[in-house]
Order: structure tokens, then C-alpha cells, then sequence
């Protein structure tokens, strides 16, 4: 990176969740860039998508919202491709046992910069791609995202995360933002032994647009 390359520009807003009000730090807007020492470069992920993690995104709303009265009592739970950390900030103020990760090289000091802004613990992050070798973050009770499958190649590398990572009775929520793959996802974690249901979100009234997608649910 030149070392001309000009700042991050930021924004700070509050959303309103329920009952919660969620103070975020995020990019101003998806224009934004800064790959400090080509390290998202190296890990695959181009100009063109290096901002994606660091906006609020529509989906990632319905999955706050759906959260917001799931039970998670005694669920250890993983938000997968947490991006500025949303769900898990949420979360976070039910005092949820809740891990977040994901790939992009920003998204964990972003988090950090977020749960400073909110009430609560500090948020345990591994930043983990779906197909590294080695993982530490263990075995998991409830897993958690939000427009996750916007790749072909991503079908089976998000369901082998998932399998490496779910314990033997174990959910999976996901919302799906209508990108044309769960489909194929869906059945595919039915071969590995879950149930499948999904269905349109009830709140939505928040949202900047109508909302195309559904809410997957996967049980075993």
C-alpha cells in the first residue's frame, strides 16, 4: 500500500434493535480502501470487496432482530463472517456466550472498536477463513450469519466450517439475502444429517428496502 494512500473515512451511528440501542463504528461507505500491507490481497480478497465487511447490511439487521428472542441459554454460539459484529453486539447485551470470526484482516479491530462503544464484555475474535487447515476456535452449540453465500465455491466451504464447528446437536441460522445459492447449501447440510426450514423475516419495517430474502434454519 503507497504510503500516500489517504485514511479510512468513518461513521459513527446508533441502530435500534428491539429494545437495545447498538453504537457503531463503521466505513462511511462501501468506497472505502486500505490494505495494510497487501495482507487482503493475500488472503484473496480484492479491492473491490475489501470494504464489504465494514457497512451495515440489510440482512445483517434481520439476523439482529431475529436474534433478539432466540433462546440462548446455555448455547455457546459463533457469529461466522461477523463483518463490523452486529448480531454479536447484540448479542453481547443479552450476555450471550458469544464468539465471532471472520477472514477480513480489519474486522477484528473493528469489533474491538465497537464493543467499546456498547455496554458489555469484551467479544472473543479469531479471524479464520472457511478453508484454513488448523482452527482454534472449537466446537459450538449455535451458529450464526448473515449473507454468507454470495460465491459458487462458497456452498461447500461454509458447510465443511460449519461441520468442522457444530457440536453433535446443533443450529444453524442463517439469513440469506436471496443471492440464488442456499438451495444447493441447504441440501447439502441436509446430507450431513440437519433439518431444514426457512421462511420469510416478520421485521423488516427498519429495513431501507424490502427484504428479498429468508431466514434458514437448520437443526440436528
Amino acid at each position: 500500500m503507497p504510503a500516500s494512500a489517504p485514511p479510512l473515512r468513518l461513521r459513527y451511528h446508533t441502530l435500534e434493535i428491539g429494545e437495545h440501542d447498538i453504537h457503531l463504528r463503521t466505513l462511511r461507505d462501501r468506497q472505502q480502501y486500505l490494505d495494510r500491507n497487501d495482507e487482503a490481497e493475500k488472503l484473496g480478497i480484492s479491492a473491490a470487496s475489501w470494504p464489504l465487511f465494514g457497512v451495515v447490511w440489510d440482512s445483517g439487521i434481520v439476523l439482529a432482530d431475529y436474534m433478539l428472542d432466540f433462546d440462548i441459554k446455555h448455547k455457546r454460539i459463533l457469529e461466522v463472517g461477523c463483518g463490523i459484529g452486529l448480531c454479536s453486539l447484540m448479542l453481547n447485551l443479552r450476555l450471550a456466550d458469544i464468539t465471532a470470526t471472520d477472514q477480513h484482516p480489519e474486522a477484528g479491530n473493528f469489533l474491538a472498536e465497537n464493543v467499546k462503544l456498547n455496554p458489555g464484555r469484551d467479544i472473543p475474535f479469531m479471524r479464520e477463513g472457511w478453508a484454513d487447515a488448523t482452527s482454534k476456535l472449537g466446537k459450538f452449540d449455535l451458529i450464526i450469519g448473515s449473507d454468507l453465500l454470495y460465491e459458487p465455491d462458497q456452498v461447500e466451504l461454509l458447510a465443511g466450517f460449519i461441520q468442522e464447528h457444530a457440536r453433535p446437536h446443533c443450529s444453524i441460522i442463517l439469513v440469506d439475502p436471496g443471492r440464488g445459492l442456499h438451495a444447493r447449501f441447504s441440501k447439502l447440510l441436509v446430507t450431513l444429517g440437519y433439518s431444514h426450514t426457512q421462511h420469510k423475516p416478520l421485521k423488516t419495517s427498519t429495513l431501507s428496502q424490502p427484504f428479498k430474502g429468508q431466514i434458514l434454519h437448520y437443526e440436528r
